[in-house]
């Protein structure tokens, strides 16, 4: 027989998907694309982050659910993986808390004073 056969392990990742659902993903993707470029025209105020974060986090989760086949894989894979967001957007949260207390200090303080306020010196010879 071939080695290439059936294992009883559990260890096959076999899980085909039907050509339209695949296509159906890809054209979601390039919507939701296009849909991100005319929201960079809109002014939405401080609202911009949390739609364009909002369509990043959809787009993210149709290549993980279907390119990457967390859809069909055990439970505890997908777990993991939402875990993994979960700790990179306490990373993220807690840099930028940080970088708002400390931002006053990142503008360099020049002391030196401009050319052309500066009085020349009399001269009393």
């Amino acid at each position: 027989m071939s080695a290439h056969g059936h294992s009883d392990d559990g260890t096959d990742f076999a899980h085909p998907m039907p050509l339209p659902l695949l296509f159906g993903v890809f054209f979601a993707l390039v919507i939701l694309t296009i849909i991100t470029v005319f929201q960079a025209n809109f002014d939405l105020g401080s609202f911009d982050i949390v739609v364009v974060m909002g369509i990043a986090t959809v787009k993210a989760a149709l290549v993980a659910f279907f390119f990457m086949h967390l859809a069909f894989d055990k439970p505890f894979n997908i777990i993991l993986f939402l875990g993994s967001f979960v700790f990179v957007g306490l990373f993220v949260i807690f840099t930028l808390g940080d970088s708002r207390m400390t931002s006053d200090s990142f503008e360099p303080i020049i002391d030196d004073p401009i050319a052309s306020e500066v009085v020349p010196a009399e001269t009393g010879m």
